[in-house]
C-alpha cells in the first residue's frame, strides 16, 4: 500500500516532480503558469502547522489567479477598437505574457482586478470575500502585521500572555517589539469610535483593538519587560561587583607588583639624590618610566627597569599572573558611575511596577503576579544593594593605595593605567631581549 494521497502530492511539489501524477489530459490542456499557481497554493494547504496554512481570501486570490492564466482573460476586452480589444494575431507580433503573480505582488493589483470582474458582471466574483477595511495607516499597518506574523502567535494567545506575564509565551524581544507598535491614545479612540462591522478590520486594527480594551497596556507592556530582565540584570550586576571586588583584592594583595612598586620607588629616589624614605609610589609613576630616556637616548627607564627585574629576580617577569580579574574588568568597562545609574535603574523599575500593581486593583490575577514578582524583587534589591555598598567603599580603596585621591582619581583610572603599564613591561623586555639577541 503506498503512502496517503497528501503525502505523495508534497513529496512530488517538494521534488519538483508533480508531472508524474497529473492525468495526462490535464497536463496537455492545463496552462503551465495557471498549473504552478494552483499547485503553490494547494501544497501550502497541506501544512499540518496551521500557522503556515495560507488564509481563505489567499486561497480566493490565488485560484483567481490561476484561472486567469487558463482562462487567457489577462486583460478583458471592452469597446471597440480600444486599448483593450484584443489585437489579429496576422504578421503583428505577440504582447507579451504577464506574470500575474510578480504583478500582484509588486503593485498589489488585486483591487484592479476585482474591479475589472465586477464590470464585467462575472458571476465567479460574487462570492468572493469582501476586503478588510484599515483605518491604521498603510506603512504603520503593514509593520504592525509584519512584526504579528514573525511571532507566529495567535492574537488571544498574546494578550493572555501579557496580562499573565508570562515569559515562558512571550521573550523580551517580542514584547519590546510589542510596545513599539503599541497604539496611541488617538488611534485607540479612533478604533473604538469605528461603528462599522469589526470583524472586518485588519490585523492591525485588530490588535489595537484588542490592546484598546486593556488599560494601562503600554504600562502592562513596559512592566512585563522589565520583569523578563530583571534577574539578568541582576545577575549581571551582581557579577560586575565581583569582578570589582576580585580585581581590587588580588591587585592589593599581590606581593609580586608590590616589589615592582617598591623598585620603581628606588629607582626613583636615585634619580633625584634622594634615600628610599624620601618618596613614596604615585600611580603616575607608571607612565613616567616609559617617557624618560637615557642620556644615549637608546633606552627608557622601562627598558632598565625589565633589565633589573630578569637579571635579578626573574621570577617577577610574570608578575601580573595573579591578577586573573584586572583585564575581565578593563575589558568590561567597568565605570562606577554606570555602576550607580544602574543600581538607580533597578529601583526605579521597581517603584514604577509598585505603581502598576496599586492602579491595578480590580484586575485579579494580574495584581496577584505583580505582587510575587514585588515580593522577590525587593528581596532581591536588598541583598544586592548591601552587597553595592559594601563594593563602594572596597573601590575607593583602590586609588588611595596608590596614593591617589578617589575623587581625583577613579577606580577605573587605576584600572587602565595598570593594564597599560603591563603591556608596556612586557613590550619592553621582550626588545631587550630582541637587542641582547
Amino acid at each position: 500500500m503506498g503512502p496517503p494521497l497528501t503525502e505523495l502530492v508534497k513529496r512530488c511539489y517538494e521534488g519538483n516532480s508533480l508531472n508524474g501524477i497529473i492525468f495526462g489530459k490535464i497536463k496537455d490542456e492545463i496552462n503551465p503558469s495557471s498549473l504552478k499557481a494552483f499547485t503553490e497554493i494547494a501544497y501550502r494547504c497541506l501544512k499540518r502547522n496551521r500557522e503556515e496554512r495560507p488564509l481563505m481570501k489567499e486561497v480566493v486570490r490565488m485560484l483567481e489567479i490561476a484561472f486567469r492564466y487558463q482562462s487567457n482573460d489577462t486583460i478583458p476586452s471592452q469597446s471597440k477598437g480600444g486599448l483593450w480589444t484584443p489585437q489579429k494575431q496576422g504578421n503583428q507580433s505577440r504582447a507579451p505574457e504577464i506574470d500575474i503573480m510578480e504583478l500582484e505582488s509588486l503593485f498589489s493589483t488585486a483591487s484592479v482586478f476585482t474591479h475589472i470582474h465586477k464590470d464585467n458582471d462575472t458571476p465567479h466574483s460574487e462570492n468572493l470575500k469582501p476586503e478588510n477595511i484599515d483605518l491604521v495607516h498603510p506603512e504603520r499597518a503593514s509593520n504592525c502585521e509584519i512584526m504579528l506574523g514573525k511571532m507566529k502567535i495567535p492574537l488571544p494567545d498574546i494578550i493572555n500572555a501579557i496580562l499573565a506575564l508570562d515569559p515562558s509565551a512571550l521573550n523580551l524581544d517580542q514584547v519590546d517589539n510589542l510596545i513599539k507598535f503599541c497604539p496611541t491614545e488617538k488611534e485607540m479612540e479612533m478604533i473604538k469610535s469605528y461603528t462599522g462591522d469589526k470583524k472586518m478590520l485588519g490585523q492591525c486594527e485588530q490588535f489595537f483593538l484588542q490592546c484598546a480594551n486593556i488599560p494601562r497596556i503600554e504600562t502592562k507592556l513596559r512592566v512585563f519587560a522589565f520583569k523578563i530582565s530583571f534577574m539578568s540584570r541582576v545577575n549581571n550586576f551582581r557579577d560586575t561587583l565581583n569582578t570589582i571586588n576580585e580585581a581590587t583584592r588580588e591587585i592589593k594583595e599581590s606581593t609580586d607588583l608590590a616589589k615592582i612598586m617598591q623598585t620603581i620607588v628606588k629607582m626613583g629616589n636615585t634619580l633625584n639624590g634622594g634615600t628610599e624614605s624620601s618618596g613614596r609610589f604615585r600611580l603616575d609613576s607608571f607612565n613616567q618610566l616609559g617617557e624618560k630616556r637615557s642620556t644615549n637616548n637608546k633606552i627608557t627607564l622601562l627598558h632598565f627597569l625589565c633589565k633589573v627585574v630578569a637579571e635579578q629576580t626573574p621570577e617577577l617577569l610574570d608578575f601580573d599572573k595573579d591578577l586573573i580579574h584586572l583585564q575581565a574588568a578593563y575589558r568590561y568597562k567597568i565605570q562606577t558611575k554606570i555602576l550607580s545609574e544602574g543600581m538607580h535603574a533597578l529601583f526605579k523599575g521597581v517603584e514604577r511596577v509598585q505603581q502598576e500593581f496599586d492602579a491595578s486593583v480590580n484586575d485579579g490575577r494580574y495584581q496577584e503576579v505583580l505582587q510575587n514578582f514585588l515580593d522577590s524583587a525587593n528581596a532581591q534589591l536588598q541583598t544586592l544593594s548591601s552587597f553595592y555598598s559594601n563594593v563602594g567603599r572596597y573601590i575607593d580603596s583602590l586609588p588611595l593605595y596608590f596614593g591617589e585621591d578617589p575623587s581625583r582619581c577613579p577606580w577605573e583610572q587605576v584600572i587602565s593605567t595598570l593594564v597599560r603599564f603591563i603591556e608596556m613591561f612586557k613590550r619592553a623586555h621582550d626588545q631587550n631581549k630582541a637587542w641582547a639577541d
